[in-house]
């Protein structure tokens, strides 16, 4: 697309067309983000990507920490669609539901050119606690311990809190090592260290579930 002629012209733009614009801008952020990381990347290169000019960011953003906040809500929304698109598909078992987004998520992590979890590499990057990369990382981390929580209990976890942190160590282990030892490491055993993880959290003795043989 040809880039806008200046502030004036951006300004008189359609709200379909700003809305576009801001949707480009998010897009080639969330890309070159998560590719290198929230501080390596300036708002040039991000414009220079969107094909759109600095003034139409900053109408979108108020700063790149605003831009990087959006990104990393969107980060978040996508992996939370992923997790309970598995888990609705198995609405009366909810052990396969999660099975199944463990098995998804060890794939994924195995692909090349994997870079780990955009929010847990933004609370690395971002070390301060006022920085709102990093507040907007650890809040959707404490959603998906929560939701976790709540998964373990439908389940029948003795302590689904204990379950749910044991669950969120391996998902959080197996973002790191995809990006270390790709298809031949660790994430691979997910699913079947996962399950036996489940069922010595369970009150009655469940035989392990097909999916942990993944």
């Amino acid at each position: 697309m040809e880039r806008a002629g200046g502030e004036e012209a951006e300004a008189g733009m359609p709200g379909a067309e700003r809305r576009r614009a801001g949707d480009r801008i998010r897009a080639a952020a969330r890309e070159l983000f998560y590719r290198r990381g929230i501080r390596a990347v300036g708002v040039e290169e991000i414009v220079e990507r969107a094909g759109v000019t600095k003034p139409s960011l900053y109408r979108g953003f108020a700063s790149k920490d605003a831009l990087a906040v959006a990104c990393l809500q969107d980060f978040d929304a996508a992996f939370r669609a992923r997790l309970e698109r598995f888990l609705d598909a198995h609405p009366d078992d909810r052990r396969a539901g999660l099975m199944a987004f463990l098995a998804d998520l060890a794939e994924r992590t195995a692909r090349p050119g994997y870079r780990g979890c955009g929010l847990s590499n933004a609370a690395i990057e971002h070390p301060e606690a006022d920085h709102p990369a990093r507040a907007a990382a650890c809040a959707s981390k404490a959603v998906l311990r929560a939701r976790l929580v709540a998964v373990s209990a439908e389940m029948g976890a003795r302590d689904p809190g204990l379950l749910a942190d044991g669950l969120l160590l391996l998902i959080e282990g197996t973002f790191a090592s995809g990006q270390i030892f790709g298809a031949d490491g660790p994430a691979r055993t997910l699913t079947r260290i996962a399950d036996s993880l489940i069922s010595a959290s369970l009150d009655r003795p469940v035989p392990p579930h097909p999916t942990s043989s993944v």
